[in-house]
């Protein structure tokens, strides 16, 4: 098998990752509406829970995202 194919099915399995993040920052959206929904009181706490966490699945997003990219480009 030629290097180019290869990395070229190596970028499309990395490109997976970004997939998942997508899916987990939705999960984590409604479920955060949910937790504010039932106590206001604590939107400041949870919110800032959310934040970390969103900010955490967008980052491994991010590194599937360059590892496709390094594949597609070298």
């Amino acid at each position: 098998m030629d290097f180019h194919f290869a990395a070229l099915i190596g970028a499309g399995l990395a490109a997976i990752g970004v997939i998942g993040g997508g899916i987990g920052v939705g999960y984590a959206t409604g479920k955060t509406s949910e937790a504010i929904a039932r106590q206001p009181e604590a939107s400041g706490k949870i919110m800032g829970i959310f934040i970390m966490g969103i900010a955490l699945a967008e980052a491994t997003s991010i590194y599937g995202l360059v590892v496709a990219l390094l594949l597609l480009f070298k």
